[in-house]
């Protein structure tokens, strides 16, 4: 009996211990990250480096923090079934999302597609709220309330016509969906396989797809190969990169009905500022709205 207890122990994974503010930390580290990302991102399309070669640049640059988590971890990597599913799926969901998320600004109107994506954590709150069990307190709910308003607010952009059809709705309640699930997962998956090997199979997944984005690609169009391009991209994208690990610490040792909210109001606001002090764009009344229930919302769940 005790030869089977202990041979149980060896084959289960123990849940995160360590608590605290760490994942507070990881999730500022991810939200300044991605806030800074988003407000540079534009800079090499706009500068002739199409998006989906951006994909691409931004797959590679995973492989980066990949290295330092692996090295940070002993070079253990999980290769049983569970783990590799597991971080399969999470790569999947967040690579195919982004895929797809290319597509579908092109059939449909960024100013209604971007709203109806930036609700995915309410698809992580509350699958994390009945699968996981997960609660916390009043204030924090009120914080949770007030950043899943201010994340469509943030994502408001003017309307604009010339757009038919309806398979965007579709496509846009697919990339919902894939990024609030893959949210949950990898909340699941830090309480059986190390931080580390997550990420690694997100970055494997992430360079499987490229050919996929290169295949989006208009090659027939000029495209920017100069330091504006891919050069000031790989910079950029590894912002993008380094925050997706510090996102799954933050998942690690945070609880996903807040983690989630957080940096999806958080860096929305981040980029919004920056891009004012950038670009000198005014933001439109609706926007500023959603920053002042962000910064509210963040007060309220970084308890």
């Amino acid at each position: 009996m005790k030869e089977r207890d202990a041979a149980a122990t060896e084959v289960a994974t123990p849940l995160p211990k360590k608590r605290s503010h760490s994942w507070l930390t990881y999730a500022m580290i991810t939200t300044v990250s991605w806030g800074v990302w988003g407000a540079l991102i534009e800079i090499p399309e706009k500068a002739g480096f199409p998006a989906t070669l951006g994909y691409c640049v931004w797959a590679l640059t995973m492989i980066i923090p990949s290295f330092f988590a692996l090295k940070n971890n002993h070079w253990k990597l999980e290769t049983n079934r569970r783990a590799v599913s597991s971080g399969l799926i999470i790569g999947f969901l967040g690579s195919v999302g982004q895929i797809v998320l290319f597509h579908v600004l092109i059939i449909g109107p960024a100013y209604l597609v971007f709203p109806i994506i930036s609700l995915a954590p309410l698809l992580t709150i509350l699958m994390s709220y009945f699968l996981l069990k997960e609660r916390t307190s009043t204030r924090s709910w009120i914080g949770i309330v007030l950043a899943l308003v201010a994340i469509p607010l943030l994502s408001f952009q003017p309307a604009s016509n010339g757009f038919h059809g309806y398979a965007w709705i579709l496509l846009s309640l697919f990339v919902f969906a894939a990024w609030g699930v893959q949210a949950y997962f990898m909340k699941t998956a830090n309480t059986h396989m190390e931080t580390a090997s997550i990420f690694f199979y997100m970055t494997i997944t992430g360079i499987v797809l490229i050919p996929v984005a290169l295949a989006m690609t208009d090659f027939t169009r000029e495209i920017n190969w100069g330091p504006s391009g891919p050069y000031l991209a790989t910079v950029i994208q590894s912002l993008n990169a380094v925050g997706a690990l510090f996102l799954v610490y933050a998942f690690r040792y945070g609880k996903a009905i807040i983690v989630s909210p957080m940096i999806n109001a958080g860096a929305p606001m981040i980029t919004i500022i920056l891009s004012l002090i950038i670009y000198a764009t005014v933001p439109h009344f609706v926007i500023v709205v959603g920053m002042v229930m962000a910064i509210t919302a963040i007060f309220l769940m970084a308890e």
